[in-house]
């Protein structure tokens, strides 16, 4: 019996190597958006839907210069717009990218019954040979009268990893849930 739970145990746990810095925010970030869906903030992907229909005229660019009916050089002009089309989409793509995504692991609305009309920008750092993570919680729309006050920890993420590179869920999920229970309960300071 003992050796059933902890053969379902090993297989339900998440496991990384300790080594791979983007292994460990990877499995992080996934337990941070389950965290946060399992306290009622729907993930709201309209950023992720732009980042693909941009993706996708990109990939129609290259699709129409690829296979263009005339051969090259009659199509020369074709190309270079094509060219230029294809260079201006990807620049597009990774400003909205810079600009709105930033850091972020996830965006939510705000959960249903809620006084606050803003839903959480959830963003993660691990920087590359540091075992510090930091994670912060802010409004989706910070100048929004019902937006609560930025809150964000940072940790050392052997605190949540064994040696074997599982990750301590329970310990997490605390942390997690603590910096959530910050962020609402913490008003804005009034300007």
């Amino acid at each position: 019996m003992q050796e059933m739970k902890a053969e379902i145990a090993t297989k339900n746990s998440k496991k990384a190597n300790l080594l791979d810095h983007n292994s460990l925010k990877h499995i992080l970030d996934e337990s941070v958006s389950e965290i946060v869906t399992s306290r009622g903030y729907a993930e709201d992907v309209r950023m992720s839907n732009v980042r693909l229909f941009i993706g996708t005229i990109i990939i129609v660019i290259a699709l129409f210069a690829q296979f263009y009916k005339k051969k090259f050089p009659g199509n020369r002009d074709f190309l270079i717009g094509c060219i230029e089309l294809y260079i201006v989409f990807n620049v597009i793509l990774q400003l909205f990218s810079y600009r709105k995504e930033k850091n972020a692991i996830m965006f939510t609305y705000p959960p249903p019954g809620s006084v606050t009309s803003t839903g959480l920008v959830v963003s993660s750092k691990l920087p590359r040979f540091s075992d510090l993570y930091t994670l912060s919680i802010v409004s989706a729309d910070p100048k929004s009268i019902s937006a609560g006050r930025p809150v964000e920890f940072t940790k050392s993420v052997t605190q949540w990893f064994t040696k074997d590179g599982v990750l301590v869920e329970g310990q997490f999920w605390k942390d997690v849930g603590a910096l959530i229970d910050d962020y609402a309960a913490v008003p804005k300071k009034k300007k």
